[in-house]
């Protein structure tokens, strides 16, 4: 992978006031490894956040995309999430804290909210083919 020059990393849920602030947290903590942050909100509600310059943040979701062997459809799914040198990745915050992964496309998909994952690079590219490289199937 050519050297990232510029990346900036943000990973943020919201916890509502009926949900297990740990098991929120916990999801989070299976798809990112970098400081998290906690901020609490009007009623009774969190914000649980993530910043990172470091793409070894994500080697917890790079590793879980293999393990479940779903390399092409997240990087299919990737691919169009891209705006400009943005790439936003939306999880089902239930499903991770289970250790998988379900990509959404709307916050509305995943009934407790989603877990929110914003990458800014000046090769974001590259960060697709990190993170989901394209499979060569041979004949």
């Amino acid at each position: 992978m050519k050297k990232v020059f510029e990346l900036k990393i943000r990973v943020f849920t919201y916890v509502k006031p009926t949900e297990d602030f740990d098991k929120v947290k916990k999801a989070v903590e299976n798809i990112y490894s970098g400081e998290i942050l906690v901020f609490e909100e009007k009623n009774g509600y969190y914000r649980i956040e993530g910043f990172s310059t470091d793409l070894s943040s994500l080697n917890k979701f790079r590793e879980l995309i293999r393990v479940k062997q779903i390399v092409t459809a997240t990087r299919n799914y990737l691919l169009k999430r891209i705006k400009g040198n943005t790439l936003t990745i939306l999880l089902n915050k239930q499903v991770a804290y289970m250790k998988n992964i379900s990509l959404i496309d709307s916050d509305k998909e995943s009934p407790l909210g989603a877990i929110w994952i914003e990458i800014e690079a000046d090769n974001i590219e590259d960060v697709i083919n990190w993170l989901a490289p394209k499979i060569q199937h041979s004949l």
